[in-house]
């Protein structure tokens, strides 16, 4: 693996949402057949062909950084998850489809992540609330995950996925909706599959090929040696 170049992507979202199931599907393309809690911080590695079956196709490793969800509110729960924020190349947000608090809550998520959150241990903005303008030259790259799609009633789909367009608009990101307990979703070839390949490749592109001189200090920092320890709880 060390031959290969390779990016940071934090996957951010409350718990329960599913993100570790999502992130062994991501990695694995199988289904976690026994999902746990993660407390800290877990890392699992995917494979990407940058550019595929173009003249610039190039392998990279994408390194998906799955952070444990809890929301707390003592400070020290932001200060023990800073250390996972350093030299982040992509972000993930990952919400429950079924539950609109986990949606509203990546704003929060995602400020904390790139250091805009003055309070990040509760829901600091609602729709209403919310200034598009922080995310209007965002440099680092999101993508906007919806989970347990194959739950929402057939009469409630419209209702939500409208919600969701109003998140991807408010992110200025692509969202994919999916089933993590159904590899179909993300099949070779399917909408989902291209957008998750199209964010990838932009998280590559501004990693090694943004020659921005305001972005040099911080690429340069990107590949540190971490030690991560991962604990997993039965939950």
């Amino acid at each position: 693996m060390a031959s290969l170049d390779r990016v940071k992507v934090l996957v951010l979202g409350d718990s329960g949402v599913g993100k570790s199931s999502l992130v062994h599907l991501l990695c694995q393309n199988q289904v976690l057949g026994n999902p746990s809690w993660t407390v800290g911080c877990s890392v699992d590695v995917r494979v990407q062909d940058y550019k595929e079956g173009t003249p610039e196709e190039k392998t990279f490793y994408i390194e998906l950084w799955d952070v444990g969800g809890s929301v707390g509110s003592a400070s020290s729960v932001k200060s023990t998850r800073a250390v996972f924020y350093n030299s982040v190349n992509g972000i993930i947000l990952v919400h429950d489809l079924t539950n609109k608090k986990s949606s509203q809550n990546l704003y929060r998520w995602s400020l904390e992540a790139l250091n805009k959150d003055s309070s990040p241990t509760g829901v600091i903005v609602s729709n209403g609330d919310y200034d598009r303008e922080q995310f209007a030259e965002n440099p680092v790259p999101l993508l906007l995950i919806g989970t347990k799609f194959d739950q929402i009633p057939e009469n409630k789909r419209s209702e939500v996925l409208t919600r969701t367009a109003f998140l991807s608009e408010d992110f200025n990101a692509e969202e994919i909706n999916l089933d993590c307990t159904n590899p179909r979703y993300l099949a070779a070839g399917t909408s989902n599959a291209v957008k998750l390949s199209r964010f990838f490749d932009k998280v590559i592109e501004k990693r090694y090929f943004t020659r921005d001189p305001s972005q040099v200090s911080l690429l340069s920092l990107c590949f540190c040696p971490v030690r991560v320890v991962t604990v997993l709880v039965k939950g």
